[in-house]
């Protein structure tokens, strides 16, 4: 039976612990959640409900162009580019509001870590 050196094994770590860094809780609170949900939803009815009637759209003239060429060949772009800023804004707007909230609750003790700034923009 072939054995595996100590060197090349990997380490027992708790599944808990291991992934703890990757997904902190505060990052699944509840506006967090809406907000995802609520751009994932935007981002499907671009994606799809409005390419499946661009053709329609054929007949509404938007800027010397039909709307329908405009949707299927740069709405989507457009909005997808607005979905990633209006994330990263609020994403930024919840973080500064947290701040407040936690410095307007006494602020960081001896007992208590400093909060610390993560950008998601």
């Amino acid at each position: 039976m072939l054995r595996t050196p100590p060197t090349m094994q990997p380490l027992q770590q708790d599944p808990s612990q291991e992934q703890a860094h990757l997904f902190p809780p505060d990052l699944h609170d509840v506006r967090h959640l809406w907000l995802k949900a609520g751009l994932l939803l935007l981002w499907a009815l671009v994606s799809f409900v409005a390419m499946y009637f661009a053709r329609d759209l054929q007949a509404l003239v938007v800027g010397w162009w039909p709307l329908g060429y405009w949707v299927a060949a740069q709405g989507g772009v457009l909005v997808f580019i607005a979905i990633v800023v209006a994330y990263g804004w609020a994403m930024n707007r919840f973080e500064r509001q947290d701040a407040q909230r936690s410095d307007g609750a006494g602020g960081a003790t001896a007992s208590s870590p400093a909060p610390t700034h993560r950008s998601h923009g």
